[in-house]
């Protein structure tokens, strides 16, 4: 048995399911070994950036990592992008990177490169493997990384020579660590501080957001009076009718600063001390008030599900408080634009929906609208690294085949990472995305707005616009394998989502707003 043999045999023994790869000639061996050795999905990604925002699509919703193969330092970078949203979402992700046989790397080939370089920035932990029978405790180790918690990118670089000579065979697995609990002491603290507050919110995020998260959430909130509010890109959010109303940090930060202006205390659950996406002149960096006190009742790596529930026990919580239906979504009519399109998703998405929001400008009226929609699954672009859509939706529908996915994909991002629809084809996944087709880059001419730029120069508009040419949509998902169709108003795009959502598969609507 080879190193390759031996690690695909431990990583099988680890339960990884799916390995979303571009390999290349330093990873064969391994490609060999996934052939000789079944029980691990094959998935070709044709850019690498699918390949590791598929992982993260089913790490999120999943809650195990999926592996990743990629070919190089060059391969890696591509998937770079997807990996600082991994990164961010706190997904369990196993990166495998193909590298040049160890005796080879001195005479600096054309494809030479410093991996752990460039893996250290998204990774939480990496490591290069240097021989064959070190090659299955090295993957070993990886996935226990992977696992956390909090879950992590866990990247292991793995030279030629490591995978093609002698191994003796796969490695034990630890078995996945239990999240540690938080003290008693802490518990006491911040019900102490919730009874005397003035003002209070708790700060959502992680394991917080399921179902169990939530509703331990409300019996706070219904005790102390607590707001419950989320960061404004979470990596999953239960939401829908029946589950607690949960309140999203606005985006810029004057208007996330606003919503939590009288705050007294801030209570931190899964979560940090939210900060502003960008710095700008005068405005602070930290977005909750300087007075506002801060408590951790949670951190990223303990468990914040039971913390919550022991929090309400000491304050004397109902067990089950009643929750405030919002109103059910009804289906617009007339022109497209953001809130007529959010309007007519949110009406007409199933129970289950799986909503892989990439919308950018265009998805916060889909978010409003889908208060009152049937239980569902909030994805959001958790890093900032544009692109991130139509991978997320891909690795979500391989995870969960008995959901269907909808992705909200802005047209600009939706370019980055447009090789996605062929892997939805290829893989025959039922992913309906609609494609918000303003035809620019809307978030910076918003941008440009906030700094008073009332009037765009020739410059601006070369790098905010997306036409001339304009991009056909419907075109670009048909040469993929994917059936598209155009919707210029409200009518035709329900026409369309109810066609797509009653068939096997994906499929493509260009919604013109």
């Amino acid at each position: 048995m080879n190193g390759a043999e031996g690690l695909v045999r431990t990583l099988l023994d680890a339960g990884i399911e799916v390995c979303f790869a571009n390999p290349g000639t330093t990873e064969m061996p391994l490609v060999a070994a996934l052939d000789r050795h079944p029980g691990i999905r094959p998935v070709l990604g044709l850019f690498e950036g699918v390949c590791t925002g598929s992982a993260d699509g089913w790490g999120r919703m999943t809650g195990r990592p999926a592996a990743t193969l990629l070919h190089l330092g060059p391969g890696f970078a591509n998937g770079i992008a997807n990996l600082h949203n991994a990164r961010r979402a706190r997904t369990p992700l196993l990166c495998l990177i193909g590298d040049h046989a160890t005796w080879h790397a001195r005479f600096d080939a054309p494809l030479q490169s410093d991996i752990a370089s460039l893996a250290r920035p998204v990774s939480g932990w990496v490591h290069a493997s240097r021989s064959a029978k070190e090659l299955p405790s090295d993957g070993a180790r990886a996935v226990a990384a992977a696992w956390g918690p909090p879950g992590q990118v866990a990247s292991l670089v793995v030279p030629a020579d490591c995978q093609w000579e002698e191994s003796e065979g796969p490695a034990p697995v630890p078995p996945r660590p239990s999240l540690p609990c938080v003290g008693t002491e802490t518990i006491e603290t911040t019900a102490h501080a919730l009874r005397r507050a003035s003002s209070s919110a708790l700060l959502l995020s992680g394991a917080a957001l399921s179902e169990p998260g939530l509703r331990a959430a409300a019996r706070v909130a219904a005790a102390s009076g607590a707001r419950l509010v989320c960061e404004t890109f979470p990596a999953r959010l239960e939401r829908g009718r029946g589950l607690p109303p949960v309140e999203r940090l606005p985006y810029f930060p004057d208007a996330a600063a606003q919503s939590l202006a009288e705050l007294s205390d801030l209570v931190l659950v899964g979560s940090t001390d939210p900060v502003s996406f960008f710095g700008y002149p005068g405005v602070p960096s930290l977005i909750a008030p300087q007075a506002c006190a801060r408590h951790a009742l949670a951190a990223p790596e303990e468990d914040g599900v039971a913390a919550l529930d022991a929090l309400a026990d000491a304050l004397e919580a109902p067990r089950a408080p009643a929750v405030v239906e919002p109103p059910a979504p009804a289906p617009a009519s007339g022109a497209l634009d953001p809130q007529t399109l959010g309007a007519t998703v949110a009406a007409l998405q199933p129970e289950g929906t799986i909503l892989v929001d990439e919308g950018l400008t265009s998805g916060l009226p889909h978010f409003l609208a889908a208060a009152g929609a049937p239980p569902h699954t909030h994805l959001c672009l958790t890093g900032g690294a544009i692109g991130i859509g139509l991978p997320l939706a891909t690795g979500a529908a391989l995870a969960c085949p008995e959901r269907p996915v909808l992705a909200l994909q802005a047209d600009g991002s939706g370019m980055y990472t447009l090789q996605a629809l062929w892997t939805q084809a290829r893989e025959s996944l039922h992913v309906t995305t609609i494609v918000c087709a303003n035809q620019s880059y809307r978030i910076l001419e918003i941008e440009q707005a906030r700094a008073g730029v009332t009037e765009p120069g020739s410059a601006t508009r070369a790098f905010t616009e997306l036409r001339p040419p304009e991009l056909d949509w419907v075109a670009l998902a048909r040469g993929q394998g994917v059936p598209a169709a155009r919707a210029r108003t409200a009518e035709e795009l329900a026409r369309e989502l109810r066609r797509a959502l009653g068939e096997p598969g994906p499929y493509l609507i260009e919604a013109l707003l």
